[in-house]
């Protein structure tokens, strides 16, 4: 019988000549190198659209990808019609692609909370599936997201390449031949809460990436936006806010670095510091069986009765098609929120902070994100750094200080303040206090 892997499914579109029609929203540093990646091309998938709010990046996209005679449109309908010639077109606005009969799935990929939050309910009012390349917006609002899109009948998944992804691909393979995951994260590099626009600079410059973006990286609010959706794929938990980031120098010394308690009392996210192979996801198993321990040391594996599996690599743009071909192919998503927040990324000032001030949100000067327990966040009153943009402050706040809705004179509100807080009422905290 023939093979239904996905592997087989795409190289039978690409013999039918009816590929997977991509469309990817937004033309940044990875916009750009899933652009590059799908023009390759990946067999039975093409890169059909890239919309970006300024044209002038999407173009660079096309033309780093070496995709010729793009077609420029301004409606849904000139793109149906440019990709049915066999086109890629490319748009300044999103609803575009979003609303094309000729687009099978959206990849939103911008970075952004309210921007990324339109494309994606709209991609879903067209009935259209979603990868989301955005921990920002997964992070915050994922599981209200994956509530619309399962009203839809469509698939949102977060990406494999990206840590969640990779980690949560291990995951269910160690769960799928009866292994007990109770822990799982990121290899990181390194983690300095204080790292700003000013001190990542040169190395935004030297990679061509935003050094918003690029802060984020390295001041641990990506990391904790990542292992986010992570804990609200699995369900798990952190040990304590910020999680514990042990250093050593091999992965598997997590087995005996990360807290036993916590992992066997519900499981949880974490990450380990300048440990080889230095990039990557891991997932922690427990084994108490001494017969099955005995045959898990025999192949190197450890002492137990911890266990440590990882995966040495996370390649965004490459990995992305997997994730692309699941969810059209298969209805499987890669990782999304099995229900409401397990864990959620509060606001910690960077530095003294003085009332009036304005905070910047996401990689600024003002403030780095920590993840946290969902019910601890809520207890605390924390605001989520994801909403903090624009926020005034209303008091003095000591650096490393957590920053709360009272501490706060919030903007007008946002589409992302709305789905929020649709979030909250949908999975209620009792006692909750939301200022």
């Amino acid at each position: 019988m023939e093979s239904e892997s996905v592997f087989s499914k795409l190289q039978a579109r690409e013999a039918e000549r009816r590929p997977i029609r991509v469309g990817v929203i937004g033309a940044g540093a990875t916009g750009r190198a899933i652009a590059l990646q799908l023009g390759t091309p990946v067999p039975g998938m093409r890169l059909a659209g890239i919309a970006n709010r300024t044209p002038s990046h999407a173009e660079r996209a096309l033309r780093e990808a070496r995709i010729e005679g793009w077609a420029t449109v301004e409606t849904a309908a000139q793109a149906e019609a440019a990709i049915g010639r066999g086109r890629t077109v490319l748009a300044a606005d999103p609803a575009v692609l979003t609303r094309c009969g000729a687009i099978d799935i959206v990849v939103e990929v911008t970075g952004t909370v309210d921007f990324g939050a339109s494309v994606a309910l709209d991609a879903f009012a067209h009935g259209k599936p979603v990868v989301l390349v955005n921990a920002e917006l997964d992070s915050l609002i994922g599981p209200i997201l994956k509530t619309r899109a399962d009203e839809a009948g469509v698939v949102l998944t977060h990406t494999d390449g990206d840590e969640p992804g990779v980690a949560m691909t291990l995951f269910r393979y160690c769960q799928t031949v009866g292994l007990r995951p109770v822990a799982a994260g990121n290899i990181k590099g390194m983690v300095d809460y204080y790292r700003n626009p000013d001190t990542q600079a040169q190395f935004a410059l030297k990679h061509d990436q935003d050094v918003r973006k690029v802060t984020s990286f390295a001041d641990s609010t990506k990391l904790s936006m990542e292992t986010t959706v992570l804990a609200n794929a699995t369900g798990f938990g952190v040990a304590r806010r910020g999680m514990t980031g042990p250093a050593c120098g091999y992965v598997r010394e997590l087995a005996k670095l990360l807290p036993a308690e916590a992992m066997l009392a519900g499981g949880i996210v974490d990450y380990s510091v300048g440990a080889m192979p230095m990039t990557g996801g891991f997932v922690v198993v427990h084994e108490d069986n001494p017969l099955k321990q005995t045959q898990l040391a025999y192949y190197k594996l450890g002492d137990g009765p911890f266990y440590v599996f990882y995966t040495p690599f996370h390649l965004p743009h490459i990995q992305l098609p997997s994730t692309i071909g699941r969810a059209v192919l298969h209805r499987d998503a890669t990782v999304a929120p099995r229900g409401g927040p397990s864990c959620e990324v509060v606001t910690v000032a960077k530095r003294a902070l003085k009332a009036g001030e304005r905070l910047d949100g996401i990689g600024g000067y003002c403030s780095y994100g920590l993840i946290d327990n969902h019910a601890a966040a809520r207890a605390a009153n924390a605001l989520p750094i994801a909403l903090s943009e624009a926020c005034v402050l209303l008091r003095d706040v000591a650096m490393d200080e957590v920053i709360r809705f009272g501490d706060v004179r919030m903007p007008a509100t946002r589409l992302s303040d709305t789905l929020w807080h649709e979030q909250m009422s949908r999975w209620p905290i009792e006692k909750r206090r939301i200022a």
